[in-house]
């Protein structure tokens, strides 16, 4: 990914958190935390990785989150100086629940010497 698509990323991930957070009317979504945006070559789509505390709750909120989407992107736009906006699309973001699992193997590997 180019330097550019990794700013305009990072940009990207801290206006979306703004948006959720204080103009999105969505109670049931809760407090989750936008961890990366990954966009494709041709600015034609986001893919925004996220993160909750309530693991029960992640297929409901990312539904809401995608339902949300046009929303979230038309507010973006107004935010972030760009010609074309891209389509975004929710997923949940696994990387910390993988990192978890992967220390806690450390751990016990460790625990066993």
């Amino acid at each position: 990914m180019s330097v550019k698509l990794e700013r305009l990323g990072h940009i990207f991930t801290e206006e979306i958190s703004k948006i959720i957070h204080t103009e999105l009317r969505d109670e049931s979504i809760g407090f989750i935390t936008i961890t990366y945006t990954k966009i494709s070559s041709d600015l034609s789509y986001a893919k925004v990785y996220f993160s909750l505390l309530d693991l029960s709750r992640k297929e409901e909120v990312e539904k809401k989150l995608n339902k949300a989407s046009n929303f979230i992107r038309n507010n973006l736009f107004d935010r972030v100086e760009i010609r074309k906006m891209p389509e975004l699309t929710f997923v949940y973001d696994e990387s910390i629940e993988y990192g978890s699992k992967i220390e806690h193997i450390i751990d016990e590997i460790n625990g066993d010497e």
